[in-house]
């Protein structure tokens, strides 16, 4: 049984990647900084429908909280296969009033938290397996209020370029999901539904994504249908750009 490790997952779409890797057959990890409670109901209710599933806290920030949820893994269910980048947060304002502390909170958790799981998964992760990392639709949006958020995303980008590269010896597929407008409550915190319209109304599709749709994308990017698939971007966005 292949074990992926899923950053951010007690919520949202790292949830439910979480419970489709699990019907997919993986054993799951389901890593949280603070929200325990949600983290091991999720466990409950993955085991429940029959899959294999253990909470692991860490602080994606700090590199030796990333190597400590590495060494859980490959306690629980032996060497790491597969490793989900989805931890991050979305705090927005203009460029000219964003805060230093705003700036680092984004830098730390998107870039860092992202940059630390990496690098140890670049030594730690099975010979052919798999790495997806989350950017978003929004670095080719260029919406006012995103920069620094956005920032953080296009490094992230950049790393799934060149890591692609570095890992193609040990066969590790290296991809980047970049979901557009997605029902999340980190998505639709602070929105109204005049704020939601337009953008539905931008989206060829005509609705929001669901965090099916992501999981979905993820799950194919976990199995071997996939294999001739690295280095890429994937942008499911419904057509909003």
């Amino acid at each position: 049984m292949k074990t992926a490790i899923i950053t951010g997952s007690s919520r949202g779409i790292g949830a439910a990647i979480a419970q489709r890797l699990a019907k997919d057959g993986l054993a799951v990890v389901i890593n949280y900084a603070n929200d325990k409670s949600n983290a091991d109901n999720l466990v409950k209710k993955i085991q429940l429908d029959g899959g294999k599933a253990v909470a692991a806290q860490a602080d994606v920030r700090d590199s030796q909280s990333v190597k400590a949820l590495f060494d859980v893994t490959e306690k629980e269910f032996g060497p790491v296969d597969i490793l989900i980048n989805n931890a991050g947060i979305m705090k927005l304002s203009p460029v000219a009033k964003s805060s230093d502390e705003l700036f680092t909170e984004t830098i730390d958790i998107n870039l860092r938290g992202t940059f630390n799981c990496l690098r140890e998964a670049a030594t730690r992760l099975r010979d052919g397996g798999r790495i997806i990392n989350f950017s978003t639709s929004v670095v080719g949006l260029y919406q006012p209020t995103y920069g620094v958020y956005a920032a953080t995303k296009s490094a992230v980008e950049t790393l799934t370029h060149i890591l692609a590269k570095e890992l193609g010896a040990k066969r590790i597929n290296v991809n980047c999901v970049a979901p557009g407008p997605t029902a999340t409550e980190l998505f639709l915190k602070d929105k109204t539904e005049a704020d939601i319209a337009p953008i539905i109304g931008r989206t060829p599709l005509g609705r929001l994504g669901d965090v099916n749709d992501i999981a979905n994308v993820v799950s194919f990017l976990t199995g071997p249908d996939a294999a001739w698939i690295t280095g890429q971007i994937l942008r499911v966005n419904g057509g909003i750009i």
